[in-house]
């Protein structure tokens, strides 16, 4: 057998030639969350040094555990972070104390913080949120179906209504997690009223979700599965979308764009998917560069001046 391919941190690509934004992604609270490539991790420091030089003008940075929230504010001190927070659907189950096998036997793990109850946890993301000037939106949350008991699926559920109303209460974004849950997503914004800025982050349906989106003008942002060559439904989807309702993020340090797929991701990265997304929608790279930013400044009320 040959040896296994090393996977490096991805050199900085060339700008696009406008300011982008990355509208969702999950920098490190601490050294020990950045993942190594070669056993090297990229400092926080150094992913923000690389993000500018590529021409990242914003990033909106997302906690979504109740230990993560605090630390993800405090991210916020460098000046092109942003903040969104939420209690993330799986957490959610967690906290209000389900932890049944799933369907294929997995058995979710309990740690200590899942000993506080679901309402006290998004109370502290409403604590946060409320008084906090650089938090910009409530997220993530939303359903998570790939790996949940019909007792979590339940608790999800009640979690999403709950950050609904909060987004509403706030009149903030919504950033929504949707993982093979599309029909129940949906159903549970229109019965209980979406926010007026809903941002379905990673937007994994197809193009008549996405005319869905378009028809009760939702957001889709679109993150590195847009340029894997086997999806062609998702690029079909982002033409789908009217170009005042696309975004784009890394969803870092996931989901790595093409050719660097495997790698660890990061906010540098981000142009990689805006070059594909121009590229599906045939127009140029500029021109989605600069409506995707111009869109998620007014999404999230944010200035790069």
């Amino acid at each position: 057998m040959g040896k296994r391919k090393q996977r490096s941190w991805p050199d900085v690509p060339a700008p696009v030639g406008a300011t982008l934004v990355d509208n969702h992604t999950h920098l490190p609270t601490c050294p020990d969350e950045i993942p190594r490539a070669n056993g090297i991790a990229l400092p926080l420091e150094d992913q923000l040094a690389r993000s500018r030089s590529a021409g990242v003008g914003a990033i909106i940075t997302c906690g979504c555990e109740l230990p993560d929230l605090a630390a993800t504010v405090e991210l916020t001190r460098h000046e092109r972070v942003w903040a969104a927070l939420a209690i993330h659907p799986n957490e959610a189950a967690l906290h209000a104390g389900v932890a049944e096998p799933s369907p294929d036997g997995l058995v979710p793990e309990r740690r200590s913080h899942h000993e506080v109850g679901l309402d006290e946890a998004i109370a502290s993301v409403a604590e946060l949120a409320a008084s906090r000037e650089r938090v910009v939106a409530v997220g993530e949350t939303g359903l998570d179906y790939f790996r949940t008991s019909e007792a979590g699926r339940r608790a999800q559920q009640e979690a999403f209504r709950a950050h609904i109303r909060l987004a509403k209460e706030l009149d903030m974004p919504l950033q929504i997690h949707d993982r093979d849950a599309h029909a129940d997503t949906i159903s549970i914004l229109i019965s209980d009223g979406a926010p007026e800025r809903t941002v379905f982050h990673c937007f994994s349906g197809d193009a008549e979700m996405a005319r869905v989106l378009a028809e009760h003008g939702w957001y889709a942002s679109f993150a590195g599965p847009l340029t894997f060559r086997a999806n062609e439904e998702l690029r079909e989807a982002a033409r789908a979308m009217p170009a005042g309702l696309v975004m784009v993020e890394t969803d870092a340090p996931y989901l790595t764009p093409h050719p660097h797929r495997g790698c660890p991701n990061a906010s540098y990265l981000v142009g990689l998917t805006v070059r594909v997304l121009a590229e599906c929608r045939g127009e140029d790279v500029v021109t989605m560069a600069e409506a995707t930013t111009a869109t998620a400044c007014e999404v999230y009320g944010m200035s790069l001046v």
